[in-house]
């Protein structure tokens, strides 16, 4: 896969992609990749702590949404001219404490983000999956679900049912550039 058949600026769900391969191509275009599983996360609290920590944000990151927008956007503009970004963003949570408009806000922070970079001419792709909530996951029924399904060759790869493979990113860098948040401020102090 080469980035250059993704749109520049966008922010949109995983589906058609495999985070290795967005990894990879990351890489091979010289462009930031920050990787955040969220999957423990149960709370706005919770998702804001893993991307920072993720992302390796500076201590003293205010865990709200204009503090990672600011982390996103402006701290690291000051730093000097920037390659492009392919952000994941995995198992975004699904429950009371993070509904559906946490999530909305989360994202509009990372268009926000994807807007501010464009008008930059720096390409920022950000991509993000839900997790299963656990009522999905208990009316899943795997006996039901097998009978009726037509045969099909083992996978490779045990794979989830949220199609996710558990190892992955075991034992892979949390990203493939340096994004010091420490760095660029004193970059640009």
């Amino acid at each position: 896969m080469e980035l250059h058949t993704i749109r520049p600026n966008i922010v949109q769900a995983i589906r058609a992609y495999r985070v290795d391969d967005l990894m990879t191509a990351a890489k091979s275009a010289g462009q930031h990749f920050l990787y955040a599983n969220v999957a423990s996360a149960q709370s706005k609290q919770e998702v804001l702590e893993g991307i920072a920590q993720a992302f390796r944000f500076l201590p003293h990151f205010g865990r709200n949404l204009d503090a990672l927008y600011d982390c996103m956007t402006d701290v690291v503009h000051k730093a000097g001219p920037q390659p492009g970004f392919v952000v994941v963003l995995e198992q975004l949570p699904d429950n009371p404490r993070f509904d559906r408009e946490a999530r909305e806000q989360l994202l509009d922070v990372f268009r926000d983000a994807s807007d501010f970079w464009a008008d930059r001419r720096v390409p920022f792709r950000c991509f993000y999956s839900f997790a299963v909530t656990r009522a999905d996951s208990a009316a899943w029924n795997p006996d039901a679900a097998e009978a009726a399904a037509p045969a099909k060759p083992a996978a490779k790869v045990p794979v989830s049912k949220n199609g996710v493979n558990p190892n992955f990113g075991m034992n892979m860098p949390m990203m493939s550039s340096a994004f010091d948040t420490a760095a660029w401020l004193k970059a640009a102090a």
